[in-house]
């Protein structure tokens, strides 16, 4: 094929004075033409020439030149060219936007103007008016095919040829361009453009920018910032997809780069404050270094030897009818339970271990389904006595410690084998969690469910709830030594610690889960305690 094809360049030169970074693309342009037109290798066949037309950065401007183009010499007629001039190939424009889209609306235009019946009809005008915008069709293909074969020699004997999609994958220089004082130009180049098929490198070393006196510091785009260590970019809105602003990492992530993206800490680790560097979590639990953990031991200590003193005095007055009549056995192993309720506190402080993790709900269950029956015990023996006493009466057949010793034996065991099962089905141990508090770890005992420790509280519940009934019909009884009084309130405080215990124990995180439970065992047990022996002390 052989021809000659024209590119039209707009470019805006002004008509008093030449701007110098528009007269640098002129010149780019025209050597660019040249060597292609010398080059017999790029296009064979084919000689480029152009046609530069000046808009002067005025739309009024570019409409003159652009329908002097499509229509050549003579009557200017849009969509066509007036004689046998060379073929349009393309139209190249780019320094002023506003005019660059005033371009480019006309020649959408034009392409439609191209396609109506009358316009194209060639009995309405001469037989050598052309239709541009098909004859440009912007050759583009055929251009495009051969533009994939060429190869280029450069005059440093470097070959540079075009992949198949009409790329250029070679390195390229950037040259920072200086006009000196005396108007004439020079480059040093600051950087290079690495260009592949299936990536991009872009290289720059600021510190040989030479920029203009009037800047103090290197030029920051108004669209962005780079980011500082410990943001991230974050999607501008309503802006081009490369505005972004700077916010703040997420929740445990980190950015210790400018311009980085966050990502997490490792599991066991926090960032800090300004979400620059991660840091290793705090580990947490119920210390007895602590006010709150000393405090509840001390408690828990006070209370065992409070319980130990009224054992003593009860121990002492073994033989005096108040003690004989309110069931010695049962008040001694009440008060044992007791005290040994106060002390299983202590397994809930400190840091878990395997033993304690597996020991502590077990003991606090069992120990304290003998305290609440033991206080059944007492109840049914209160109303036993009292209805023993009516003539012919078959109650006096379970007088005696062999009803009370039963009742206890048996809620003990039912207890026993409900903490077993549990167990067997699902140990507790201990376990570092890292969810639930932000930035800290709590060493935990934990256990797969709660169904198992939601059993033990349900049956001492059922037990309480059943001696506090059983109790408050007996609290009438006309008997000198009838505690009946006595075990309806301890019985009464007893359900509301534990009824209230709940909500707070799933309410809460960390450490005070533990202690929110201790406290529940000290005010249950020191309820008892003091409704039930103090006032006979």
């Amino acid at each position: 094929m052989s021809g000659k094809w024209m590119v039209t360049v707009y470019l805006a030169l002004s008509t008093k004075r030449i701007d110098i970074r528009n007269y640098q693309s002129l010149l780019a342009f025209v050597f660019a033409v040249t060597e292609i037109n010398k080059n017999p290798r790029l296009l064979p066949n084919i000689t480029l020439g152009f046609h530069i037309v000046d808009h002067c950065l005025t739309e009024a401007m570019a409409t003159i030149g652009m329908i002097d183009i499509m229509s050549g010499k003579g009557l200017p007629i849009p969509n066509y060219r007036w004689g046998l001039s060379p073929n349009l190939v393309a139209v190249v424009d780019g320094i002023s936007s506003k005019v660059t889209l005033l371009i480019a609306r006309m020649l959408v235009q034009i392409s439609y103007a191209s396609m109506d019946p009358v316009l194209s009809d060639k009995n309405q005008f001469p037989s050598f008016y052309r239709t541009v915008p098909n004859e440009i069709a912007q050759y583009d293909a055929l251009m495009h095919k051969y533009i994939k074969k060429v190869s280029i020699t450069g005059g440093d004997g470097n070959e540079l040829h075009f992949d198949e999609n009409g790329d250029m994958p070679s390195d390229f220089d950037i040259l920072n361009w200086i006009v000196y004082p005396n108007q004439t130009l020079g480059s040093i180049k600051v950087g290079t453009y690495a260009q592949r098929s299936a990536s991009q490198e872009l290289r720059i070393n600021e510190s040989l920018i030479r920029w203009s006196p009037s800047f103090n510091e290197t030029p920051r785009t108004p669209c962005s910032e780079t980011c500082l260590i410990g943001f991230r970019k974050k999607p501008k809105e309503g802006f081009p997809e490369c505005c972004n602003d700077c916010a703040p990492c997420p929740e445990g992530e980190i950015s210790n780069q400018t311009g980085e993206c966050c990502f997490k800490c490792p599991i066991n680790q926090w960032p800090n404050l300004n979400r620059t560097i991660c840091t290793d979590k705090v580990i947490i639990y119920l210390s007895y270094h602590e006010p709150l953990g000393a405090s509840l031991a001390l408690l828990s200590v006070l209370f065992c030897i409070m319980t130990c003193l009224v054992l003593m005095i009860f121990t002492k007055y073994r033989n005096t009818a108040v003690v004989k009549a309110n069931n010695r056995d049962l008040s001694y192993i009440l008060l044992v339970s007791l005290k040994i309720c106060f002390l299983c506190n202590l397994m809930f402080i400190g840091h878990p271990r395997h033993v304690t993790c597996i020991l502590r709900q077990t003991v606090f269950g069992v120990i304290f389904s003998i305290v609440i029956s033991s206080v059944l015990a007492k109840t049914v023996t209160v109303v036993i006595a009292f209805n023993a006493t009516r003539p012919g009466s078959k109650l006096k057949n379970y007088l005696g410690p062999r009803v009370s010793n039963s009742i206890v034996i048996f809620c003990s065991l039912m207890q026993v084998i409900i903490c077993t099962s549990g167990l067997i089905n699902s140990p507790p141990f201990p376990y570092y969690n890292t969810d639930d508090i932000v930035g800290m770890i709590v060493a935990e005992c934990h256990e797969h469910s709660s169904y198992g420790f939601y059993c033990i509280l349900g049956f001492m519940g059922l037990l309480a709830a059943l001696s506090f009934i059983i109790a408050f019909f007996a609290r009438t009884l006309p008997d000198i030594f009838n505690e009946a009084k006595f075990i309806t309130f301890s019985m009464l405080l007893f359900c509301s610690v534990w009824v209230s215990f709940i909500p707070a124990y799933l309410s809460t995180k960390g450490k005070y889960v533990v202690a929110v439970e201790i406290f529940a065992i000290l005010s249950s047990s020191s309820g008892i305690l003091g409704c039930i022996f103090i006032p006979k002390s």
